[in-house]
């Protein structure tokens, strides 16, 4: 089929429609037939190149070519069908795929986002043996302005002193590029500024205890002071100065240790861990030179607070985003000094959270490094991905999707793929199915998507590509996926997995595709090979919405209307599920509300009129904070899909539990319940101010109980209870 009639006959349901000047017919476009190329490029169209390889030469070619708009003007896209479906064994089946890979890559371009800015200066600290150290400062040449922390006494400075020299052991680094606070301890009796490196010491010392590092082993010396003597630099050795602590800040960081000053899988920008490996120094030392001067990088998170379930009151309820974050880049910001017992989402057990007053989490965006994680595994979409947003990545979706199906494919399965290494094993699938045999490349019916970061998709978009008539949802592992984002995924896919497979939908729909490098191209291979899972007879045909929970509620409607079986309810994993009841101790529960006050999604609802807890689950996130609130222990989650009349019943208030409200004893209004006031009566009744007669009060209301109080102006007045 010509290209050209291809793109336009099965442009993106309200996308653009692709340009006139779109040829066909070109089989060495890239170098040969190039001119083609530039007449499209001056032509002043939007300009689609279904190549990669060569996108440096088109970028060059565009540059070059009169009379061409600028990039700036007018952006050149790039599509892969060579690798991604030309060079597959189905190959001859991929017009479907290629349609629908065009389509998507024709879309318009997200709305740009906020910024984060660096400003490096190029103050570079290099940390480690000295002898190591003064090699690296050397590597990373003029261009830096770079000084030494000499650990542990290791090494040997040169005679010359080329840079700055600190001794000591770090004890704490903070930051990011441009901002590196760094903070050592040092206990040597020798002060590396006031050294002249003269040698004196080394030659007088007795013991030898003090090296071409000059640093004295006081484990070694044995005090005769020699070196004092011989030293001509005044206060250059002092046995009674006080270890010193010092804190610099630093644009950069070289750390030749063996073990890194940051322990999160994802390092901070501008830090670089090169241990005793040369090839890994080099690649560091490279980096480095690079950075320096003002950079800017996406806001890839927005965070809105009124939907975080993190904490209310200092108790804490979900934490999954600050477990997940691979860049240690958000904090806790609830006060929880002593306190224990607090969850994780998913009921999973927590370890308590230190932060400041106020509650939910700070995300610290010099630190994040765009992965998306915390957005996916937020149940409430208080963190939302934001370059490019939800709406924008459904939006694909359903490009590729509704694309392929009108081209008269079928059973699609979406591939989520990074586009780094992800992209690279792929491209080389695909390239070693044009030469081997054995290996079949990447099937027709599979249809490759790239993100930045495969975390950034999650549970909403899974099933929103289920609901819109995929197959299956693979998504594609790597080594660039910290552990923690494996795990996460996982658990998101159990939960996805079990709603379909609750309401009747045969198959395996989705899974992690885990590989490295060539090494696992055939396990690769024999996986995306697996057979179609049973989908949807009709396709949705809405888009993402911008909230998380509305594209979640959009799939999960049209699932159900779609469902083989509809069971009354479908019971989900507790780790990850963002669904799901609350169960309540009716002997426990006091109606107290205090739960009602915690709830952060509106899930938990009291009533004016009488003592009733009432409940909405479709606004549950099953963050906990319900229960770990409750001071009577009478709460309890419940993670799962209630699909009773017609998954209506999840949208209604119902009323948990309810009791009858207790009159006051003076004047007869209703306020409390019975159960709460017994308890009441129980904890403070012995209390002296409750002694005698004066035990009614508890029996009062607010009003009459304050009277009371104030009737006998003789009566001593305890208020502190």
């Amino acid at each position: 089929m010509d290209p050209r009639a291809l793109t336009q006959r099965l442009a993106p349901p309200g996308g653009p429609t692709p340009p006139d000047s779109v040829e066909a017919g070109y089989t060495t476009l890239c170098r040969r037939e190039a001119p083609a190329f530039q007449r499209a490029a001056r032509s002043g169209e939007p300009l689609l190149v279904a190549c990669t390889q060569e996108s440096r030469l088109f970028l060059e070619l565009a540059d070059r070519t009169e009379g061409a708009p600028s990039l700036d003007e007018r952006p050149i896209r790039f599509v892969n069908i060579r690798e991604m479906g030309g060079w597959s064994r189905d190959a001859a089946a991929a017009t479907p795929k290629i349609a629908a890979l065009i389509a998507a890559a024709s879309l318009p371009e997200p709305d740009p986002v906020g910024t984060v800015s660096y400003r490096s200066q190029g103050r570079c600290l290099v940390i480690g043996a000295a002898d190591a150290a003064e090699k690296a400062a050397q590597q990373l040449g003029a261009g830096l302005d770079v000084s030494i922390l000499a650990t542990g006494g290791q090494g040997a400075l040169s005679q010359r002193r080329q840079q700055a020299v600190h001794n000591g052991d770090l004890h704490r680094l903070t930051g990011h590029l441009g901002a590196f606070d760094a903070t050592w301890r040092s206990s040597n009796p020798i002060d590396l500024d006031l050294c002249t490196r003269c040698n004196a010491c080394i030659a007088a010392c007795p013991e030898g205890a003090i090296d071409f590092s000059y640093t004295v082993d006081l484990a070694r010396c044995r005090s005769h002071r020699d070196c004092v003597a011989a030293c001509d630099a005044a206060g250059a050795i002092d046995f009674n100065r006080a270890p010193l602590e010092t804190t610099e800040r630093f644009d950069l960081v070289l750390d030749l240790r063996e073990t890194p000053a940051f322990s999160q899988h994802a390092l901070p920008q501008g830090y670089q861990h090169a241990a005793g490996d040369p090839q890994r120094l080099t690649q560091a030392v490279l980096a480095l030179r690079d950075l320096v001067g003002e950079f800017e990088k996406p806001r890839f998170v927005q965070y809105k607070s009124r939907l975080c379930a993190h904490s209310r009151n200092e108790k804490v309820g979900c934490s999954a985003c600050i477990d997940v974050c691979s860049a240690s880049a958000i904090r806790s910001e609830a006060s929880l000094a002593g306190q224990t017992g607090v969850r994780h989402h998913g009921n999973t057990p927590a370890k308590p959270v230190a932060g400041g007053q106020g509650g939910g989490i700070a995300v610290d965006a010099h630190l994040c490094v765009g992965c998306g994680a915390c957005t996916t595994v937020c149940p409430t979409g208080a963190l939302a991905y934001a370059a490019p947003g939800t709406v924008d990545q459904g939006r694909r979706i359903r490009t590729l999707l509704q694309t392929f199906r009108q081209a008269g494919g079928q059973q699609p399965a979406l591939l989520i793929h990074s586009e780094e290494a992800g992209r690279r094993l792929l491209e080389d699938l695909g390239r070693a199915a044009r030469v081997d045999t054995g290996v079949q490349g990447v099937p027709a019916r599979v249809l490759p998507m790239g993100v930045w970061h495969t975390a950034g998709v999650g549970l909403e978009l899974w099933l929103a590509a289920i609901a819109q008539g995929a197959s299956q949802v693979w998504v594609l592992l790597t080594d660039e996926e910290a552990p923690g984002y494996r795990t996460a995924l996982a658990e998101q896919m159990a939960v996805a997995q079990a709603i379909l497979t609750g309401l009747g939908y045969a198959g395996t729909h989705l899974s992690l595709l885990q590989a490295r490098d060539a090494r696992d191209l055939a396990a690769l291979d024999a996986a995306l090979r697996a057979a179609p899972a049973k989908g949807v007879a009709r396709p949705a045909v809405w888009t993402a919405q911008a909230d998380k929970r509305s594209t979640l509620d959009l799939a999960l409607d049209h699932l159900l209307a779609e469902a083989p079986q509809r069971p009354e309810a479908v019971a989900l994993p507790a780790a990850g599920s963002p669904l799901g009841s609350l169960r309540v101790d009716t002997q426990r529960c006091t109606m107290c509300l205090s739960c009602v006050g915690a709830c952060p999604s509106a899930a938990l609802a009291d009533n004016p009129d009488r003592p009733q807890l009432r409940f909405i689950e479709r606004n549950c996130v099953q963050c906990g904070l319900c229960v770990t609130t409750c001071p009577e222990n009478a709460l309890a989650l419940e993670p799962r899909l209630w699909l009773a009349d017609e998954g209506k019943a999840r949208k209604q208030l119902r009323v948990l539990h309810e009791d009858q409200p207790f009159h006051c004893v003076s004047c007869g209004k209703p306020f409390g319940t019975a159960r709460a006031i017994e308890t009441m009566i129980g904890r403070i009744g012995s209390h002296p101010a409750f002694a005698g007669p004066n035990a009614q009060r508890l029996r009062m209301c607010g009003d009459c109980r304050v009277n009371a109080m104030f009737s006998n102006p003789n009566e001593q007045k305890i208020t502190d209870l």
